[in-house]
């Protein structure tokens, strides 16, 4: 008797730079695609090391390089199945400027994030600016928390 294999599920794994300036103001970009305001990030390319990959999304994005501090969420899009894995960063050069990726590049206080993002992404930048060293775990569906425990 044979026993008929599964398609085998597979998860997107994409990184993000919450980018902190000393005045506390934070990158962010208006996304080409869909109009929406969030940490600049993207998908992590195979045989590419995590922090590369922050450095690369966040410069491709922006034209500013970065100095990752530390991992600060781990979030997935429950509906598309990516995973993502964020972390708080420094600027270390480089100057603003728009990309394919981006049609704004701009620094905002975190009470204009709010105003500016969804909550899935609003909460990435406010757990990044948290002094806790743990880094959050939550779940989502493009727009909204779908796990509220924010382990």
């Amino acid at each position: 008797m044979s026993i008929a294999r599964q398609p085998t599920q597979q998860h997107s794994v994409s990184v993000a730079g919450v980018v902190l300036r000393e005045d506390g103001r934070v990158l962010v970009i208006r996304r080409a695609d869909n109009g929406r305001w969030e940490p600049p990030g993207g998908v992590l390319e195979l045989g590419e090391g995590i922090e590369d990959g922050v450095r690369r999304e966040v410069y491709e994005e922006t034209g500013i390089k970065v100095h990752v501090e530390r991992l600060t969420g781990v979030y997935k899009n429950m509906t598309i199945d990516v995973v993502a894995l964020v972390f708080r960063c420094s600027p270390a050069g480089g100057y603003e400027r728009l990309s394919d990726e981006s049609t704004a590049v701009t620094w905002l206080a975190p009470d204009e994030v709010m105003m500016r993002m969804s909550e899935a992404f609003s909460v990435r930048i406010a757990d990044a600016l948290t002094d806790d060293q743990a880094p959050r775990i939550r779940t989502h569906d493009g727009h909204n928390l779908t796990d509220r425990s924010g382990s």
